[in-house]
């Protein structure tokens, strides 16, 4: 198992839950939502993003609007449309799903704060680290 391979395609399954859910609150142009994901620790480039943003904008659940900036050319501006509010529910109904299913299968000796970390595995598993 490429696990790398597999957490990539958890994050790009999420990124545009993630980018809808960042729209319902105010919308934005594409530096904020880069900066708000990676404040969410989701990194994502313009590369990544404005094809998605665009593909959303085509199936009708985003819309966008030039505004005036005070720092240079104008800004698009995206926010969600009546069907993107709608889709955004839909997606929230099967966030919770996932959460909760995934949250049964880890079951209580699974829980993230009871995790070893990365180092904690090593120095505990490996008898060449653990006497330093």
């Amino acid at each position: 198992m490429n696990v790398d391979n597999t957490k990539s395609q958890m994050r790009k399954g999420m990124l545009e839950y993630c980018i809808m859910l960042l729209l319902h609150r105010q919308p934005s142009y594409a530096n904020d939502i880069i900066a708000q994901l990676k404040d969410a620790k989701m990194i994502v480039v313009e590369g990544t993003l404005y094809p998605l943003l665009t593909r959303l904008k085509n199936d009708k659940l985003l819309k966008y609007e030039w505004q005036e900036s005070t720092q240079g050319p104008p800004r698009k501006y995206y926010a969600l449309t009546m069907d993107g509010e709608e889709a955004l529910r839909q997606l929230d109904e099967s966030w919770d799903e996932l959460a909760f299913t995934v949250g049964v299968l880890r079951g209580p000796d699974l829980r993230r704060k009871e995790l070893p970390t990365c180092s904690e595995s090593v120095l505990t598993e490996n008898p060449d680290y653990s006497n330093q």
